[in-house]
């Protein structure tokens, strides 16, 4: 059932304790400036959840906040059970947690090979590198055709596939991904989120998803955050939501 919740009631969730990724009312934002205004959310082991809404409504800020890229002024902030409120992204990536930011950040004077060692070079022993490029290349088999590929050299649909590649070599529990789509052709996105619930399917990788394809998001994901003015104004199961459940959530 979809349920229109207000911001920071201050009550955990029912399923708090069963959630890898516990969020309750966080604040966060840039310098003196609240973007995330007591946002409350959960992430279950292995599930998609996609986090939608408006332009500014602090979706790409919530992602930062919880990866420590922005400091958390206030709130709780929980990884398999333990408190990581403003630890360093080093450390949460040694916890289990992987981020992509928006734009396909690859390095694009390095063969795709080298992205990719790149990705686990600080988390992973070199008897377990080749290891783990194979798990990719199975994964993504167009990195393997394009193994000794310079980065810049590939489109855009498979530099973001090299880029969530390059975040799954630490084999992170959890991804957080910062709209995967954006600057791609409509069969470049598909290729993009298909490649996000292949990799929750296969690997069982729990997947948080900013997108600004409304739909797609919701064609990959399980249950859906609504955020708008940088609080939840709608959660609900993805198959459940209704256009008239997101004209009301996006524009009040």
């Amino acid at each position: 059932m979809n349920s229109y919740v207000s911001a920071g009631t201050g009550k955990p969730s029912d399923s708090a304790a069963l959630a890898y990724l516990d969020v309750l009312d966080l604040v966060c934002g840039y310098g003196q400036k609240r973007v995330v205004n007591g946002v409350s959310l959960q992430v279950m082991p292995g599930e998609i959840v996609a986090l939608i809404g408006p332009n500014g409504a602090g979706k790409s800020t919530l992602l930062k906040g919880i990866f420590g890229l922005l400091r958390i002024h206030s709130g709780r902030l929980c990884l398999d059970g333990s408190e990581i409120a403003n630890r360093k992204p080093s450390l949460l990536v040694r916890s289990g947690m992987a981020y992509v930011p928006q734009g396909s950040r690859v390095f694009p004077d390095m063969t795709v090979r080298e992205n990719l060692e790149m990705g686990g070079f600080a988390c992973i022993g070199n008897g377990e590198i080749n290891e783990r490029i194979a798990k990719m290349e199975s994964l993504f088999p167009i990195l393997a055709d394009r193994k000794r590929q310079l980065a810049c050299k590939l489109s855009g649909g498979e530099k973001q596939m090299l880029a969530l590649a390059q975040a799954l070599m630490t084999s992170p529990k959890i991804l957080l991904l910062d709209e995967p789509s954006l600057g791609l052709s409509p069969q470049a996105t598909n290729e993009a989120l298909s490649a996000v619930r292949r990799l929750n399917t296969e690997l069982g990788t729990a997947v948080l998803l900013v997108e600004q394809n409304v739909r797609e998001a919701l064609n990959i994901s399980d249950r859906v955050y609504v955020l708008r003015q940088g609080g939840v104004v709608l959660e609900a199961l993805s198959d459940d939501i209704t256009m008239d459940d997101l004209r009301v959530a996006f524009l009040g």
